[in-house]
Order: C-alpha cells, then structure tokens, then sequence
C-alpha cells in the first residue's frame, strides 16, 4: 500500500512538473504545437485579432476634364498660396447667379465644405437672377460677368448700401457650331462676321464672306441657326460687348447688355437657350447651328469651337492661355469693373471676360459675413489653384491685390471682417 502511494505521488509530482513547463513558455508555434488534455482541464484561448485601417489623408479628390488645348498660365499669374482658411465656423452661405464660372464654383465650395465644414449653396440661375437676388436680400452673395448698369447699382445700394464687385477669375466664351465634318479650330471667323451671322445679314454658312475665310472647308449650302441666351446673362454680355467694338451695325442696332433684342429672332432664325447648358444643348441638338458658351461647356461637351481673328490680325482659339493673354496687361480700376474683350495682345482671345461676386460692404449677420469674407479670401487665393484644369484664367498678381482690398473692406458693425 505504501508502494501505490508513493508511485501515485511520484506521477502528481510529474504532472506537475510538466505543467509547469508548459506554463513557463514565453513563445509557441501556435501552427505546430497541438496540446490535447483532458475536456474538463482544457483553456483554449485565441489570440485577439486587431485589424487598423488608416484611410488616406486626402479626402477630396479632383479629376480635371480631359484636356486637348494648352492650359498652362504664364507663371506671373500662377497664385501659390495654399495656406488652409482661418475659418472654424460651420455656416451656410446662400449665392446665386452666374452660370459662366459654374463648373469652377461647383469645384470650389465642395472643395472648401471638406476643408471648413462651411456650406456654400449656389445657383446658376444666370447674372442678371444673380443681381435681382442680392438686390432683394435674399442671398448671402450675387455673381455676375457683367458689370452693373448705373440703374442697377443705384437699387442695390439704395437697398443695403455698399456694393463691392469682387473678381473671381477670367474666362474665354467660345463660338461653338454644328457643321458635319467640320472639327475644332478648322472654321475660322472675324468678328465683322459673327456681329453680320447674328444680326441676320449672313444667313448660309456658303455665303461668300465665310467661305471668303475658309476656302479649304465645304460649308454647306443651308441655313445657319443662331443659338443665344433667352435669360439676362453676362455671357451675353461680354459676347455683345465684343460685337459692339467690332461692328457699326451692332452698334447701331442690339447694343451691349445682358439682355437684347436678337435680330435674328425677328426673322425666325434665332433659338433662346436657358443659360450655357441650355445653348450648349441646342447646338448639340440642332444641325448647322452656332452659338457661345463659356470655354468650359465646350470642353465638357466636346463641342467643335472656332478661331477668331483678334485685334492686332491673329487668328486665336479660346484657351487657359488666350484668355489670360486678354486679362494680363489691363490695367484694372480700384472697383475692378472693367470688360476686356477684343484686347491688343497679341496671343489674346478677343472674347475674354471677369466673373465677378457681389457683396454689400455691411453685413448683417456676423457668423455669416465672416464666414463668406474667408471663402472669398480662400477662393482669391487658394482657389485659383484649380483655375485652369477647368478652363479659366488664374487671376493675376495685380487683380488679386485689387480683390483683396474689396474683401478687406466688408465690415459687421464698422469692423471689417477680415481677421488675416
């Protein structure tokens, strides 16, 4: 009996020992080592699984529409200046107007919502809404591309006082056609040309003024289909601005405004389209006609556009770089509104026009106003970055100086909202 009794405490002490062995491990091939012990002594424990993702630090992500044209900027005119805005404020801003600078718009308040958690709502309802709107009070901010007529200045500032018309960018306005077989940059135009096809006066595309220009091409023997804005625009306005320097006639007749009576319209041959998609759409839809957008809506819609001879004889495509061929070298107001079309440069465009944001000097509301003076000091700055991956002109040097004092001088209660 006392030999079982030590044999059976000889075989504790051994299991003991092992155990202990086991337990004193520091390191096990969980893959190679298979332990199998009696169910009611078994701990299985599985090593705890951590899964980290790390998303990329970017999370806004531009794709610049595929490009067939030069739009690199001259480097005087590229801005740099990547510094994140002051902003901390979560606000919502409301603007309407313009529908020239919307591709660029639409790229700039998604970019500054991710950046500053400011929402910026805007509608591309066309300039003229733009300055019914901010002259009503019903939005934060008005855009225009044309420069407000001394009647409409007068309402607006007899509404809410000082109005300041802040550039925002440059851009060229294409002469966009639906001629089969004929590609871009192979029709060529003047601009005593374009002014007679939109008064009436040329009403084939074979007439002898044009093939007089184009002797290489087969235009055909039909009628040419005007396409214009049916809504106030400044895209009409910078259009009918250049046809004014150009023509007499024009002169004479329709005039310069972001609204006039088109001849051509008289005669059954002219079409109404509601802002740049709305004539970008018909001259997509409707054979042998022409019409204008800005440079834009015809890239995006890979809309054949022509040259156009410029002041000093050249014959130019609207470009990044014709357009800021147009912008350079102007000498700007104080107030910045000036129209630039048919410059003397000579690698300009001679449809070239600023897009400008309208803002009443004395805000209302602090939250608001400080939150809408940052994006515009941004969008001056920051934003022009993405200028010409979109078609338009970074603004220069010198306008931005001139946008800055314009920005500085909106105020809450007579302080100016500016911070630096």
């Amino acid at each position: 009996m006392k030999g079982i009794l030590k044999k059976a405490t000889f075989l504790l002490v051994a299991s003991i020992m092992v155990v202990g062995l086991f337990a004193g491990c520091t390191s096990v091939k969980t893959t190679e080592l298979t332990v199998t012990a009696p169910p009611s002594t078994i701990v299985t424990t599985a090593p705890a699984t951590t899964v980290v993702t790390t998303a990329p630090a970017t999370t806004v992500v531009t794709t610049a529409p595929p490009t067939t044209i030069t739009t690199t900027a001259p480097p005087t005119t590229v801005v740099k200046t990547t510094t994140a805005p002051p902003t901390t404020l979560a606000a919502t801003i409301n603007g309407a107007g313009a529908t020239f600078p919307n591709p660029l718009y639409s790229q700039w308040f998604s970019e500054y919502y991710a950046l500053t958690g400011t929402k910026v709502n805007y509608q591309s309802v066309g300039s003229g809404a733009g300055i019914t709107a901010i002259t009503n009070g019903t939005v934060n901010f008005g855009a225009s591309d044309g420069i407000l007529t001394q009647a409409q200045l007068d309402a607006a500032q007899a509404a809410y006082g000082t109005i300041v018309t802040i550039p925002m960018t440059a851009g060229a306005e294409a002469v966009i056609y639906n001629l089969a077989g004929i590609t871009t940059g192979q029709l060529k135009l003047t601009g005593d040309v374009l002014a007679n096809i939109y008064l009436g006066t040329i009403t084939k595309w074979n007439d002898a003024a044009i093939t007089a220009l184009n002797p290489t091409l087969n235009l055909p023997n039909a009628a040419i289909a005007t396409v214009h804005r049916s809504d106030s625009s400044g895209t009409t306005n910078i259009f009918t601005n250049y046809l004014d320097k150009i023509s007499t006639a024009w002169h004479a007749g329709p005039g310069t405004a972001n609204s006039v009576s088109w001849p051509t319209d008289a005669k059954g041959t002219g079409i109404g389209g509601s802002g740049n998609a709305g004539v970008s759409g018909s001259v997509q839809q409707t054979p042998n006609s022409i019409g204008y957008v800005e440079l834009a809506y015809a890239m995006q819609n890979s809309l054949p556009f022509a040259q156009l001879k410029n002041a000093v004889g050249n014959y130019t495509s609207p470009s990044v770089a014709s357009a800021t061929a147009a912008a350079n070298g102007v000498t700007l107001p104080d107030d910045t509104r000036i129209m630039i079309t048919n410059s003397s440069d000579a690698a300009a465009y001679p449809i070239v026009g600023f897009t400008w944001i309208l803002v009443y000097t004395n805000q209302t509301d602090q939250v608001k106003g400080t939150a809408l003076v940052n994006m515009l000091w941004w969008a001056i700055h920051t934003g022009q970055n993405d200028c010409p991956a979109l078609y338009y002109a970074q603004l220069s040097s010198a306008a931005v100086v001139k946008a800055e004092a314009l920005v500085k001088s909106i105020k809450f209660q007579g302080t100016s909202l500016y911070t630096g």
